[in-house]
């Protein structure tokens, strides 16, 4: 049975990858009509590949999904806002600010800031300005996921307020420096990690189904939303600001 299980795991993330495999595929024999480089080290990546994202879905499934859930129902059980909001901002912030697309792009940005001569270009500053953007992202990603979990309890609806913060986000890219919108864009992308989606989704369909009168399709799911949306702002304002 479980040989059973592991296989049906397996040929599912297979059949994930299939479409990227037809890609190549389709685009190495039809249009550069040339075989893949290394196709042994390629062949055995792929395997790989299909290893870890069967045992990284299979931890979401065993860990990260049971622990935003049950932590979910544990705080609306326990009745205090205060402790549910905390939770939700330091999961964002926590979760966001070592995610290393974030460190990555922070830095790389901070590099290209000082050869344009927008910053000093030595070693301090640079360090300053990617620690300060990675700050402004993680603050915002826990002040989303606080916003979402106020919405939930509140029964706000969504399309306002998504719609509210992009008309903010087009307002904010008129005045907002040209070096900082790129950055800002791309920022609301890097913060949806592998760790932060599957704990904040599970956290907002534990607490709308924790809670009387809401339902978890229509109403445990957005967070997601808020926390790429935020950080979008919040990088702008941190160029006004360093700009």
């Amino acid at each position: 049975m479980i040989i059973k299980a592991i296989l049906i795991k397996i040929k599912s993330s297979f059949a994930d990858l299939i479409p990227i495999i037809l890609v190549i595929a389709f685009f190495q024999a039809l249009v550069l009509k040339q075989p893949l480089p290394q196709m042994g080290e390629v062949l055995f990546g792929a395997l790989l590949v299909v290893a870890g994202l069967t045992l990284f879905v299979q931890g979401l499934e065993m860990g990260l999904f049971p622990i935003g859930e049950s932590m979910a129902h544990a705080l609306a059980r326990k009745g205090s806002l205060f402790w549910l909001l905390c939770f939700s901002f330091a999961l964002g912030f926590s979760t966001t600010v070592a995610e290393p697309a974030l460190i990555a792009v922070a830095w790389e940005a901070a590099e290209i800031a000082g050869q344009g001569g927008l910053i000093d270009l030595n070693q301090e500053s640079l360090k300053k300005y990617a620690f300060g953007l990675r700050m402004s992202v993680a603050f915002s990603v826990g002040l989303s996921i606080l916003i979402g979990v106020l919405r939930i309890l509140r029964g706000w609806p969504i399309h306002y307020l998504i719609i509210t913060g992009y008309v903010i986000v087009m307002l904010m890219t008129v005045i907002a420096p040209k070096e900082i919108i790129g950055i800002a864009y791309d920022a609301g992308g890097v913060t949806t990690s592998t760790i932060t989606v599957p704990l904040v989704a599970a956290l907002g369909v534990g607490l709308a189904s924790s809670i009387r009168g809401r339902s978890p399709l229509v109403d445990g799911f957005g967070l997601i939303a808020f926390a790429s949306l935020l950080p979008m702002i919040f990088v702008m304002g941190y160029g006004l600001i360093i700009f």
